[in-house]
């Protein structure tokens, strides 16, 4: 280890990743999947035995000129109570060439940041572009980056908010209304803050359905971020089923990770066919909505290529910050 590694707390990451800059190389990671340039290992996510988190290792790399990155960490449930990210991780990244360490960084904020970019490039993929509401479920750090990041790719005007506890969804509703300037309201059911609404952002760790196919409107897009292992389902059969298109950020990833993906396998509801990858559409090679009123429903578990795009775009950020 040389003196010359980066180090980056939360903070300077946050300062040096603007919710555009972290949509773009979001889009520039899905496109590289969807091209088949990417290097993607397979994810590792584990259960602990001791309590209710899941530890979890990702490696990647984007291209030829940025290296290998690694991020290792784990999602705590139980911090939500105590007004705490789920998520925490580090991130190491290492030189394309020599393969030495070049930077750690606070990955929790790289998380936060690269999931709801990574949402907001499917909502713009995937969306109806005059869409401007937003039904959030949810009211924690990544469902108010959700909220932010959706508003950078659509003219978002109104976001209801749900979250099981009214204090919470409250404080997060008010702040969105004055960060954003959007008519943002909670509301006292998941069903209310869903039904009529064109767009959808599940961002809870339930492990039980928060969202059901029988309150979505036609044209309704539905991202899920929280389905993030077999155990938990944000949605139910009736969204898998209505949904005109399944879209998941790797079919393959998808189909052992994602909850209500491996139901709707498991029951014959979805073949590993059906299921279009993000940046197949992004790359033209998929079509996700092929109709205004189009149910499409986007899962996504999380990629390691998210991070490897963000942690060096972080790194040439603060390279050009002087760091």
């Amino acid at each position: 280890m040389t003196d010359d590694v980066l180090y980056l707390s939360g903070h300077q990451v946050t300062e040096l990743l603007d919710t555009d800059a972290a949509i773009a190389s979001q889009r520039a990671a899905f496109t590289a999947l969807g091209d088949g340039t990417a290097d993607l290992p397979g994810k590792i996510m584990h259960p602990s035995g001791f309590d209710d988190s899941v530890m979890f290792a990702y490696v990647a790399r984007l291209s030829a000129d940025t290296g290998a990155v690694a991020k290792i960490g784990s999602v705590n449930p139980g911090n939500a109570t105590a007004g705490l990210p789920t998520v925490h991780a580090v991130i190491n990244a290492l030189d394309p060439v020599t393969g030495r360490l070049v930077a750690v960084m606070d990955g929790t904020a790289v998380t936060t940041l690269r999931t709801a970019a990574g949402s907001a490039v499917a909502f713009d993929a995937l969306a109806g572009a005059d869409s401007t509401e937003l039904g959030l479920l949810g009211s924690g750090t990544q469902a108010l980056a959700h909220a932010r990041a959706v508003a950078r790719v659509r003219h978002l005007e109104a976001v209801r908010v749900w979250s099981p506890t009214p204090g919470r969804r409250a404080r997060a509703a008010q702040r969105l209304a004055a960060e954003l300037g959007v008519a943002a309201k909670a509301v006292d059911s998941a069903e209310e803050a869903v039904a009529g609404l064109p767009m959808v952002a599940a961002c809870t760790l339930s492990s039980t359905p928060v969202v059901r196919g029988e309150w979505l409107a036609p044209g309704c897009t539905v991202v899920s971020v929280g389905s993030f292992e077999p155990t938990r389902s944000e949605v139910d059969a009736d969204v898998v089923r209505r949904a005109a298109a399944v879209v998941v950020d790797d079919p393959d990833t998808a189909a052992g990770h994602a909850g209500p993906v491996v139901d709707a396998l498991r029951h014959g509801l979805l073949t590993t066919e059906d299921l279009i990858p993000l940046g197949g559409v992004l790359t033209g090679r998929y079509r996700g909505r092929t109709s205004p009123d189009d149910i499409v429903y986007y899962n996504s578990v999380g990629l390691g290529i998210q991070d490897a795009a963000a942690a060096w775009a972080v790194i040439d950020a603060a390279r050009g910050a002087g760091l």
